[in-house]
């Protein structure tokens, strides 16, 4: 008697246990069905991209494409170092490293160092961050590429790794169009002083709100693949100098509810990509067009100096945004950018 109970019991249980198996396998199976539906068409913009660009030659993916070679303006080893450690100290905090550097000097007298020179340096500044993050990286890629093994679709690193690679297509998009749109657009008046100084304010207004309004109540681990897109969006304003690509990034990732710690660190991440596919095209141009071995020199000074101060800048603003807001950097851009008009209204510096 007890026998046949205790059967019934275990035949009772075991079918109790298949029955919950496969109610949860079929969930499952529903919310990946949904999941797959829901980024079917991110997939698809992914291979879209790749397929664009592969039809492209590198020089399409610089943001920054002018119609001309423009080189390294003749400068010593001291300056060369001092407009990296401009490069490096404003790079990845949300004031445009784009502005500074061309304020900066033609400030001082020594005059727009150029596009090329700024976004060779931007090589230091990918070295700092690829440096700082590498565990990080490293565990990500693992990650990622072991969900795609496992058809692990919902695995954080898969779509933190996802989301880097949406948040990089709108740049690379701008980047070719503006190659085929705007051939002369490290010449055009976008360039100017005066329209760095314009968005610099704008920008500082935009970060402000985001300040003020932002609940920041998500952490690094619920970031996800459409933050990547979005803050993504807002990365490829970088194009116009004064905008600041660690700004708008920021900004949008602040607008999302993102901690401020977290929206700056995917910033960084997200950086990587961009950062290195301009300092490596025009690195590439230089050694097309052949240069001296002062250009060299001055080059390889600005990049070590670019490095080292990129790091302690990316240190100093994790630690800073763990317990601070960004009002001061909302007030410096404000600062610098009627500074910069104040200036050329009077004719004390030029608009170009």
């Amino acid at each position: 008697m007890n026998n046949e109970k205790n059967k019934k019991l275990y035949e009772s249980g075991r079918f109790a246990v298949i029955s919950t198996s496969v109610i949860t396998i079929a969930r499952m199976r529903v919310e990946l069905m949904g999941f797959i539906k829901q980024q079917l068409f991110w997939f698809l913009t992914v291979a879209s991209a790749i397929f664009t660009i592969s039809l492209h030659p590198l020089k399409t993916l610089a943001f920054q494409a002018g119609g001309r070679l423009d080189g390294v303006q003749p400068m010593n080893l001291l300056q060369a170092i001092f407009l990296g450690f401009v490069q490096g100290a404003t790079e990845f905090l949300p004031i445009s490293s784009t502005a500074h550097l061309k304020a900066i000097p033609v400030a001082l007298g020594w005059g727009d160092p150029g596009v090329a020179f700024s976004a060779v340096i931007q090589l230091g500044s990918m070295a700092a961050v690829l440096s700082y993050f590498w565990k990080d990286l490293s565990r990500i890629f693992k990650g990622a590429t072991r969900a795609i093994t496992l058809s692990d679709y919902m695995d954080f690193d898969f779509r933190l790794c996802m989301g880097i690679i949406f948040g990089t297509l709108p740049i690379l998009f701008c980047g070719i169009l503006i190659k085929i749109f705007i051939p002369d657009f490290d010449s055009s008046p976008i360039r100017s002083m005066k329209a760095i100084a314009i968005a610099s304010i704008v920008m500082s207004i935009f970060l402000g709100l985001a300040e003020k309004f932002s609940k920041r109540q998500r952490d690094f681990e619920h970031l996800t693949m459409a933050d990547g897109l979005l803050i993504g969006v807002a990365q490829a304003l970088a194009v116009i100098p004064g905008v600041s690509r660690s700004g708008s990034t920021l900004t949008a990732g602040l607008f999302l509810n993102l901690e401020r710690e977290t929206a700056a660190r995917f910033s960084f991440l997200l950086g990587i990509p961009a950062i290195s596919l301009a300092g490596l095209v025009k690195l590439q141009d230089f050694f097309v067009a052949g240069v001296d071995g002062t250009q060299i020199a001055s080059l390889a000074a600005g990049t070590i100096s670019s490095a080292i101060f990129s790091y302690l800048a990316i240190a100093g603003l994790l630690r800073f945004l763990k317990t601070q807001t960004t009002w001061v950097f909302v007030w410096y851009r404000l600062i610098f950018g009627i500074a910069i008009l104040s200036t050329i209204a009077p004719g004390f510096l030029q608009n170009r």
